[in-house]
């Protein structure tokens, strides 16, 4: 049995041409929001003290890629996140302007800012982001749970066959790992690896005494997908056997509402506080000419959440367009 959602005001897609989003609610009552623009030339964030009102928001670039080196091209999936009275942006970038040969040459950086508003203040470049391997690595997401910081990324293994699976790290500091790197998840399930071997993108829901992780699969056209992995919150987040894994996606393309790939997805609060919500991108066809990377049209949508008489989450269906 579910328990049914109340309905929300928030029109679908959200905000247009904006991928991988991120909304967070602060403890200031504005909602922040970041995610890839369809350039990956920059990082850009927009705030409100409404969901909707983030549609209307200005956008204020926060910083742009390098001329060369590093961070120079595709910049990919930012998120923002407070830690220790600062904040973090959190992004994947390439080391070239070709796509062609930088595509799966990403690495993960941080920015850190100590201003009370982050569209305002300096964002200082922290660095990368140091794991055991230098190799494909993207979509990093940090979480706290009993006082201890733990970094999620998606990295490309090199003795895995694949493109990338899904690491788990204690925190020595916003923008350095410390202790064991364990892998949560690789791609296993054919609807995991359709296109490509993926997983990415997770993101952290803690509710009825476990911790849900979301994360999405295969490659970014209509067969992208979400899928999620569940420990109890009296776990040890470092054990891979905490975790247990949904051998079907938790939220996938629907023809019936138009609504092809969802994914990538972050997690925020009605205003109110009464409703989890799923925020996503997904796009409103399935025809895409030339590589769907490039493809801009993954908006920005949102939903709420119910919850199963168990206590996990059921996300449904991805919505029909309201605008």
């Amino acid at each position: 049995m579910i328990h049914e959602n109340k309905q929300i005001n928030i029109q679908n897609p959200l905000i247009e041409q904006r991928a991988d989003p991120w909304i967070y609610k602060h403890t200031d009552g504005y909602y922040y929001f970041t995610a890839s623009v369809p350039e990956y030339d920059r990082i850009e964030l927009r705030r409100s003290l409404t969901i909707q009102g983030l549609a209307e928001a200005p956008a204020v670039t926060v910083w742009r890629k390098h001329e060369s080196g590093c961070m120079s091209a595709n910049i990919w999936a930012p998120e923002l996140h407070a830690v220790d009275g600062k904040w973090y942006i959190y992004f994947a970038a390439a080391h070239t302007s070709d796509t062609r040969d930088g595509l799966f040459d990403h690495r993960m950086f941080v920015l850190e800012n100590a201003a009370e508003n982050p569209l305002e203040g300096n964002w200082m470049e922290k660095g990368q982001v140091k794991t055991k391997w230098e190799s494909f690595s993207l979509d990093a997401t940090t979480f706290e749970h009993r006082g201890v910081r733990y970094y999620v990324w998606a990295q490309k293994d090199p003795n895995i066959p694949g493109n990338s699976n899904l690491y788990i790290s204690r925190m020595e500091n916003p923008w350095t790992l410390s202790g064991e790197q364990l892998c949560l998840s690789i791609p296993e399930y054919d609807w995991e690896k359709i296109g490509f071997s993926v997983n990415e993108g997770a993101a952290v829901l803690k509710r009825n005494g476990r911790i849900f992780m979301t994360y999405s699969a295969s490659s970014t056209g209509e067969h992208y997908c979400m899928g999620m992995l569940t420990a109890d919150e009296n776990s040890d987040l470092l054990d891979p056997s905490s975790w247990s894994k949904s051998p079907v996606p938790v939220f996938a393309t629907s023809e019936v509402n138009r609504q092809y790939g969802p994914g990538h997805n972050s997690f925020t609060v009605s205003e109110d506080g009464s409703l989890d919500l799923l925020v996503y991108h997904a796009r409103s066809y399935k025809e895409i000419e030339g590589d769907p990377l490039y493809d801009p049209n993954r908006h920005t949508r949102v939903q709420a959440i119910s919850w199963n008489e168990d206590g996990t989450p059921n996300f449904g269906v991805p919505r029909p367009d309201t605008r």
